[in-house]
């Protein structure tokens, strides 16, 4: 079994292995909200974290609404949707308008909830770094 990469004396879970002291966080670790870990990868891309934002101020968007706001192509609004959609984080709907699929989507209280986290990680990060000047 291969052993697991070290970093600066300590093992990817921040524990200090046996007989060895852990190193000085650099300056990186020092302005993260905690860890780098911590920023929920599901949110954290471009295209995922429109979608939440834009149905955090609207109740509901359809798939075309999202697509102009985000300019983005339709396979990519696809596929990031359902990323969101797997975590809990948005709900879709499908119906037709007239003979035209409209899909729809919405925020979930899970979603608004993690957005939030995230604002919050951010905004912790963002302070740090203007108080270092």
């Amino acid at each position: 079994m291969a052993a697991e990469p070290r970093t600066r004396g300590r093992t990817r879970q921040g524990v200090a292995h046996s007989g060895e002291t852990p190193s000085v966080p650099n300056e990186i670790e020092l302005l993260a909200p905690a860890r780098s870990q911590d920023l929920d990868a599901v949110i954290h891309e471009r295209v995922r974290l429109g979608i939440v934002g834009a149905l955090a101020v609207s109740e509901r968007l359809s798939f075309v609404e999202l697509k102009n706001i985000l300019r983005t192509t339709d396979g990519n609004l696809s596929a990031h949707a359902r990323k969101l959609e797997d975590a809990g984080y948005i709900t879709a709907s499908k119906r037709f308008a007239g003979r035209l699929p409209r899909t729809e989507y919405e925020l979930t209280d899970a979603g608004r909830s993690a957005l939030e986290r995230y604002l919050e990680q951010m905004d912790r990060l963002l302070r740090r770094m203007r108080n270092r000047r």
